[in-house]
């Protein structure tokens, strides 16, 4: 009976702290990161798309990242090692981010990161790859559950942290 108490206390006290983290990293990014890992001072976003490099024509961008039009730049090279293809991508005009604007969804950097994570989808699968819809009906709320709701409905726009 202790132990399964524990366990949950311990599970309680994972959970409690990720959404602190989460919670931080929004606010203020640079605080949920580790020295060094931060937004490079460039502004590049990278994806390595595999494939070669003549696969990527800058001049017909794939959807996600031509919608952004004239605000991005775009850059393609040779991965390291000759393993594909690096298809970067950053604002022209660095946006000052508020923490409103991330808590809220509005964050142009996180748009671009999504952006860039469809258009290496699209141009080695041909499609945008979705996980199945979550199952419809009634579910009882629970805190956990919604927390997780929430989450579900920031992901695609909020990349890995």
């Amino acid at each position: 009976m202790t132990s399964s108490i524990g366990s949950v206390a311990s599970l309680a006290a994972r959970a409690g702290g990720s959404v602190v983290r989460q919670v931080r990293s929004a606010v203020d990014p640079t605080a949920a990161r580790p020295a060094g890992g931060g937004q490079p001072a460039s502004g590049w976003l990278v994806v390595t798309v595999f494939g070669d490099q003549s696969d990527v024509d800058t001049a017909r961008l794939p959807a996600p990242l031509a919608e952004f039009g004239e605000q991005i730049e775009v850059r393609v090279r040779p991965a390291a090692g000759g393993k594909g293809t690096e298809l970067g991508a950053r604002l022209r005009t660095q946006p000052s981010g508020s923490a409103l604007g991330r808590l809220t969804g509005s964050d142009p950097q996180a748009d671009l990161r999504s952006a860039l994570r469809r258009a290496k989808q699209l141009l080695e699968v041909g499609e945008v790859l979705a996980v199945d819809p979550a199952p419809h009906g009634k579910r009882t709320a629970t805190p956990g559950g919604a927390l997780l709701e929430a989450w579900t409905r920031v992901a695609p726009k909020a990349g890995v942290r």
